[in-house]
């Protein structure tokens, strides 16, 4: 499976448009469209698509609301919007309550960039046993703080992984599936270690539904020092 996303040194060419040939490029007329579909398609056109906008209230609709519990000890919230996204949203939220997130890396943590994780092989081609998914590619925009689905070359090919926008990127959009919006703990995605993959990768300690109420996990505690003893202490020495 070809990496999840485009390396940023290839962000010069997200402009590309996928090339295509019409019938009358191909040589070949086009088949005349009646009078009913002329006035469908034009009424399309003349009526614009609607978004909802982003809920920020953590108190609310917490069916959907992503929380991420991550090593720095920081916890990150985000909304989803099926709305959007039907398709991404599930899945999502279905890895989430499977537990498929837990313990996985940012693997893929550009500065300026992005915040990438959902591949538990940690490298950035691995994914669930889940199919992938078709794009449900739309017009809202890549802004700091977006959570967005990683795919391969297809377009059709996102399955588990997703990224944190740190800052705007408009070149992803309309070519990458915007799910979602950071909207709380956007601090705590900008302390998520750097690198490709980072020397101490940020992990998701546990990702869950804000419905299902869990809480934060309790930290490991260091292992106790050993006790030194008068015995110890009194011992031949080798």
């Amino acid at each position: 499976m070809f990496e999840r996303l485009i390396a940023a040194g290839a962000l010069a060419a997200m402009a590309f448009v996928p090339f295509s040939v019409s019938a009358q490029d191909a040589g070949e007329e086009a088949p005349a469209q009646s009078t009913e579909q002329a006035e469908a398609a034009e009424a399309a056109e003349a009526v614009p698509e609607v978004y909802l906008p982003i809920n920020y209230d953590v108190t609310q609709d917490l069916e959907n609301i992503l929380v991420l519990d991550l090593s720095n000890g920081e916890r990150v919230m985000i909304r989803l919007m099926p709305q959007w996204t039907p398709n991404h949203v599930e899945r999502v939220k279905t890895l989430a309550r499977q537990g498929f997130y837990d313990g996985v890396i940012f693997h893929r943590v550009i500065d300026g960039f992005m915040a990438q994780t959902g591949d538990p092989t940690g490298t950035g081609q691995g994914g669930s046993e889940l199919p992938d998914l078709k794009e449900e590619f739309n017009r809202m925009p890549h802004l700091r703080g977006t959570v967005s689905m990683a795919r391969a070359q297809t377009e059709d090919s996102a399955n588990s992984q997703f990224f944190i926008t740190f800052y705007p990127r408009f070149s992803l959009d309309k070519r990458y599936t915007n799910f979602g919006r950071v909207i709380s703990g956007m601090d705590a995605v900008d302390k998520i270690a750097r690198g490709e993959p980072p020397a101490n990768p940020t992990r998701i300690l546990q990702a869950s539904i804000a419905a299902d109420g869990k809480a934060p996990p309790v930290p490991a505690l260091p292992a106790p020092a050993a006790t030194i003893t008068a015995d110890m202490l009194s011992a031949p020495q080798d």
